[in-house]
């Protein structure tokens, strides 16, 4: 059951946040990657900003999360994670696919680069990457994020952003 996460549900995305970015560990740059890879106030911080979380829950415990985010004209998809235990079960592709029905403005997703298997998982779902001159207009203008995580980072978009050009 894909479901919105409330104000009691915080320690299990933060949880499932920091289980699931352990993947990123010698992944993306080292000055990038630190534990806890998000602490409770960079989690409370994201959702005052207007992230808006989803959980995927199994037998009354939540084993994904993938937030959204209205921003100007678009929507995000931020901070999509599953635990460790349950990836590669279908769990991101149906949190997405629920979130995907939420809007109808365009969406842009921004990962690290280096991180070959969130791309290509946002590709099969229909999300293509943006020109790297386009993914640093975008990353500047629809997210709040240090520079060299600009650098370091892409973005991919889906069919309604790539009609607007």
């Amino acid at each position: 059951m894909i479901r919105q996460c409330n104000d009691n549900d915080f320690e299990i995305v933060h949880s499932i946040i920091n289980d699931a970015a352990k993947a990123y560990n010698g992944v993306i740059p080292e000055d990038r990657w630190k534990v806890p890879y998000m602490s409770k106030e960079e989690l409370r911080n994201e959702i005052n900003q207007g992230v808006i979380f989803w959980g995927y829950e199994e037998d009354g415990e939540l084993t994904g999360v993938m937030g959204i985010q209205d921003v100007q004209d678009v929507t995000l998809i931020r901070h999509a994670y599953v635990r460790t235990a349950k990836q590669n079960q279908g769990i991101g592709g149906k949190l997405l696919s629920d979130l995907l029905k939420k809007t109808t403005r365009p969406i842009l997703i921004g990962t690290w680069a280096d991180t070959v298997w969130a791309i290509r998982f946002y590709e099969k779902h229909g999300f293509r990457l943006v020109s790297p001159e386009e993914k640093d207009r975008l990353l500047k203008k629809y997210w709040s994020i240090p520079a060299r995580q600009v650098e370091t980072s892409v973005v991919l978009a889906d069919q309604k952003w790539f009609n607007l050009l």
